[in-house]
This record gives C-alpha cells, sequence and structure tokens, in this order.
C-alpha cells in the first residue's frame, strides 16, 4: 500500500509569523512530481513538551512523514532531543555523521585559511549536530555536509528529520523520496474532478454529496463555496477525487445529479493529485 506522508514544522518563528513556512507548498510539489500526495501537516512552537508529544503520535502513525526544523545544536533547537524521548531512546554521536561534520570544519578552516583544529571548543560542540536517537540512519546533505536523519517508530512510523532551511531541507527530501519510496511513485494516481456550480447553496448539495461517496467507494465529494472569486463571483466548486480508474462513474453521477436538480453549471476542471 501507498505509506500516507505527513509534515512536521517545528520553529516558534513560524507561529509567530516572523518567518512564512515554505516548506508545505514544496513538499505537495515534490510528492505531487512523483504520483504521491500530502495528507497533512502539523506546526509545533520550540515547546519541548509538545514537540514529543506530537513526534510520538508521528512515530506511532505508520506513516511516513518530514520533520523540517530543531536539528541544530543551540539552545533553542530541541528536535534531537524531543525524538530521542518519543522513541524512548538514548542519545549518541553518530559515527558516519560525525565524520561529515569533521569534514565540513575542514573545509571551512581551508576557505578560510586556518589551522583546522579539532579539539577546539567550538567544532568539539559541533559535533553535537551529529547527537541522534540510536538507531537513526543519515540523511546527506549537499549544501554543507551536516545530516539530518531518520528514525523509526515501533508503531511503523519513520520520521524524516531535515533542517528548517529550504535551501538544504529540499533536496534532502527529495532524496528521502527517491531513496526509500520509489516503488510507490505513480502506483496509485489519484485525479480530482469538479465544477463550478453557481447560485447554489452547500446544504441544497448535500444529499447528493452523500449519495456519490455512498454509492462510489473510495471516492471523496468536495465543496469549496467562494463568495468574492475575481472570475466566477459567489459560486461553489464542486467535484469528486480519488483513484484514476473510479473518477470517471463518480464524476457521471456527479453531473448527472447536478442537471437533475436543474443546477446553474460553469466550467469544469480536471486535476492529477
Amino acid at each position: 500500500m501507498t505509506p500516507h506522508f505527513g509534515l512536521i514544522i517545528v520553529g516558534d518563528e513560524i507561529l509567530s509569523g516572523k518567518r512564512a513556512d515554505k516548506h508545505m507548498p514544496k513538499v505537495i510539489e515534490l510528492l505531487a512530481a512523483r504520483g504521491l500526495s500530502l495528507s497533512y501537516a502539523d506546526y509545533v512552537g520550540d515547546n519541548p513538551a509538545r514537540l514529543t508529544a506530537t513526534l510520538q503520535r508521528a512515530f506511532a502513525s505508520g506513516d511516513m512523514i518530514f520533520s523540517c526544523g530543531g536539528i541544530g545544536a543551540t539552545p533553542d533547537d530541541h528536535t534531537r532531543q524531543c525524538a530521542g524521548a518519543a522513541l524512548g531512546r538514548e542519545l549518541a554521536l553518530h559515527e558516519g555523521a560525525a565524520a561529515l561534520i569533521r569534514e565540513r570544519m575542514q573545509d571551512v578552516a581551508r576557505e578560510q585559511g586556518v589551522a583546522y583544529e579539532p579539539e577546539r571548543a567550538d567544532n568539539l560542540h559541533r559535533l553535537n549536530m551529529g547527537v541522534f536517537p540510536q538507531g537513526a540512519e543519515i540523511i546527506p546533505n549537499p549544501y554543507n555536509k551536516i545530516p539530518g536523519f531518520s528514525c523509526l517508530g515501533e508503531g511503523g512510523g519513520r520520521v524524516h528529520f531535515v533542517p528548517g532551511f529550504p535551501v538544504m531541507a529540499w533536496p534532502m527530501m527529495e532524496w528521502v523520496l527517491d531513496r526509500y519510496y520509489q516503488d510507490h511513485f505513480h502506483s496509485a494516481p489519484q485525479v480530482e474532478r469538479s465544477v463550478i456550480v453557481f447560485g447554489a447553496m452547500e446544504s441544497s448539495l448535500t444529499p447528493l454529496m452523500e449519495q456519490i461517496e455512498q454509492s462510489h467507494h473510495g471516492l471523496r465529494v468536495f465543496s469549496l463555496p467562494s463568495v468574492d472569486h475575481p472570475q466566477y463571483g459567489r459560486h461553489i466548486e464542486l467535484g469528486v477525487k480519488g483513484p484514476k480508474d473510479l473518477v470517471p462513474a463518480g464524476w457521471s453521477s456527479l453531473l448527472q445529479g447536478l442537471h437533475s436538480i436543474g443546477a446553474n453549471l460553469g466550467p469544469e476542471l480536471v486535476r492529477s493529485l
């Protein structure tokens, strides 16, 4: 079965509005390019107890989840520690991560024209970015070599932890998808078909929507009302979505139902999910 994909965005700066989240639109884009879709997203601030609870649910979910942010080594970065607490595992320096971090420190020293001092206090502190829950697997970072990590929970949820910086996170997420989930690419194509309905109330369309879902198992019916659309004005976009092979029959039933109640229909829309 194709796994459900989720997203966790970590950081007070997102919830306060200091920074706008760019990850969710990109994750939707990356998944859609591979015939996959995002099932849900959680936003959580830099609160260890709340973040731990969020990750506990993720590890118990059986889903595949990206977690963006908070994996650095400053006092406001709690994600690595909360992942360990959520899994009930001790944290330890990952040998592969440590090697990559040391490579990065040597690169920086070379770029600055100074000697690399591995035992210098700040360099030792940087190794904390490679301290992960035991059993973690690293995610390579093509931008600066400082890796992310993946952990599998007892409930089957696999969480892939990447930095909050898009320039690092996005290629790392692509690497994860292409490495672990290629077998699911385009395995269950999803389609959405809808029509613009003018002058109708959602309450009058609800019986038809319920009928379609009861008669066409595996499909979902949706209703998106708008009161100030620049092109269509006040209207409802009504449609069905689901597996590509099931949508045509449900769509036909929806159109027949709309015609039977004399609905005033506008343009039809089709979108691959």
